[in-house]
């Protein structure tokens, strides 16, 4: 049994992400640039002294397939190299799956 762990975060961690990941027992990895917001709900940037808000925020989708037994050495691998500290770090779901 496997388990299908997803991860969004944002895009600058992902060289981080897939290094962690290469020291760990994971398959079938694939990731995509995708749009979205959590609580903070977007933000208001500033451009020629005229305001825009930015509602979709890039981030960085990311899948993969880990032993049942490695999930959680998994999924903390992932937190920790995607981690900022700051709103939006984002957010690892993960779903047993057959493989």
């Amino acid at each position: 049994m496997h388990s299908r762990i997803v991860a969004i975060f944002k895009p600058f961690k992902l060289d981080a992400v897939l290094q962690a990941l290469s020291r760990l027992p994971v398959s079938a990895v694939s990731f995509e640039e995708v749009r979205g917001y959590g609580r903070q709900k977007g933000h208001l940037e500033l451009y020629r002294g005229t305001e825009y808000s930015i509602t979709f925020l890039p981030k960085m989708r990311l899948e993969c397939l880990a032993p049942l037994p490695e999930t959680e050495r998994v999924v903390e691998a992932i937190r920790e190299a995607a981690r900022t500290g700051r709103i939006g770090d984002g957010k690892i779901l993960v779903v047993e799956a057959d493989a």
